[in-house]
């Protein structure tokens, strides 16, 4: 084989290697087979700017055969920008088979917002339930008492992106349970129809400015607590004690420094008489020598 034979053959395995795995031919023609319309150049260009023409195609060709137009453009853009294609593309097959009204650039957008835009449209055809922790509250009467709730909520797509999540939900349920509970009179009566408060709680409109619609609040496990009205007032009682116990002490310690004090004013007053006393003979002797006095 002569060298230009050889140099020959050598550039044509660099061409076809350029053709068949630089240029994304084969992502083309599986396109083409499945009717997508892409050009070889986007194609090039994806390649170019580091973007697996694979996931596009892939993602426009399960998009096709599900009847929705799925701009390869737009697609490219999403994962420049960091977004999950396929995920996207999913959501949008799924909304569309339930005949959920969801747009490319809404399910673009709720991806990059970090949300699960596909969990988002199964949660929309199948809600989902959430439970709350154990809240706590005293009725009127001075009794705890604890219940369990179980919110049913549907993914509102419309509010998906900027809308509060489910602690929202959970925060603003037990909220509502605690101005229920303390508005009863009785905690009795709480306890016959716990059904009161979710149909109170119901109807505040909990899930405004959220990610989520509630369906329903059902109240899983209502519990008798302690008896804060009684406990604040053997606290109250015992807090009274101390005090008069104080200001008993107080005052037994005053009288204790007065005793002190008056034995001190008697202890000075006899020295005083001592002091007079020892001078009654040195004035007789004064006397007797200035002839005062005489016996």
């Amino acid at each position: 084989m002569t060298p230009a034979l050889i140099a020959v053959v050598v550039v044509a395995l660099i061409a076809l290697y350029l053709f068949f795995v630089i240029i994304p031919v084969r992502h083309w023609i599986a396109a083409m087979f499945a009717d997508v319309h892409i050009s070889l150049i986007t194609l090039i260009g994806m390649r170019l700017r580091r973007v697996p023409p694979r996931i596009i195609v892939d993602a426009m060709i399960q998009a096709g055969k599900a009847g929705i137009d799925v701009p390869a453009d737009i697609l490219d853009a999403h994962f420049l920008a960091g977004g999950n294609v396929i995920r996207v593309v999913d959501a949008l097959v799924a909304a569309d088979k339930a005949n959920i009204p969801l747009t490319l650039q809404r399910a673009t957008a709720i991806d990059l917002a970090g949300r699960d835009v596909l969990e988002a449209v199964k949660m929309s055809v199948n809600p989902k339930v959430i439970e709350t922790p154990e809240v706590a509250a005293v009725a009127k009467d001075g009794i705890q008492v604890k219940a369990i709730a179980r919110v049913t909520v549907r993914a509102n797509l419309d509010r998906l992106v900027g809308g509060a999540g489910e602690t929202t939900i959970l925060a603003r349920v037990g909220e509502g349970i605690v101005t229920t509970i303390g508005s009863s009179e009785k905690h009795k009566n709480v306890l016959e129809n716990p059904d009161s408060i979710s149909k109170v709680v119901l109807q505040k409109g909990l899930d405004s400015g959220t990610a989520y619609e509630i369906l329903s609040i059902d109240i899983a496990d209502v519990n008798i607590g302690k008896n804060i009205g009684a406990q604040l007032q053997t606290d109250q009682a015992n807090a009274d004690k101390k005090i008069a116990q104080a200001k008993a002490e107080e005052r037994r310690a005053m009288a204790v420094a007065l005793e002190q004090e008056m034995k001190a004013k008697i202890s000075e007053m006899r020295a005083k008489v001592i002091e007079m006393e020892s001078q009654v003979p040195l004035a007789i002797a004064q006397a007797f020598r200035s002839n005062k006095v005489q016996i």
